[in-house]
């Protein structure tokens, strides 16, 4: 269930990136934007560790920060594999919206998440 609402909430936070920065990122609709957010689940759970496993030297070095990359190389793999439908312009824009997504993706979690967790016990 947390999956499928962590899903939907990246679905939203990508309708609503493409909204804003219409000329750097398009997209064909909703559905698209929840396709894209699957994809790019599957490639966190596939890729991801695999690239941090392979970068761990430079992300030590830079104490984490290099993890905002590995972010964004996912993104740009799941433009890569979306086809038309989910075009980011380059990856700097790739690597803005991962900062975005993680800083979004954080205020979410801690607002919304753990104040449920905590009501449940």
């Amino acid at each position: 269930m947390r999956w499928l609402i962590g899903c939907l909430i990246n679905a939203v936070l990508f309708t609503a990136l493409a909204g804003y920065f219409h000329d750097s990122f398009q997209l064909t609709g909703f559905m698209a934007a929840l396709q894209a957010s699957i994809l790019l689940s599957i490639l966190n759970v596939l890729v991801r560790p695999l690239l941090i496993l392979f970068t761990l030297p430079v992300t030590v070095l830079t104490l984490g920060l290099f993890l905002f990359v590995i972010n964004a190389i996912t993104l740009e793999l799941t433009d890569y594999l979306m086809g038309d439908a989910f075009e980011i312009s380059g990856f700097g824009m790739a690597l803005f919206f991962a900062v975005v997504m993680s800083l979004v993706n954080v205020m979410i979690q801690k607002t919304l998440l753990e104040p449920s967790k905590r009501a449940k016990k």
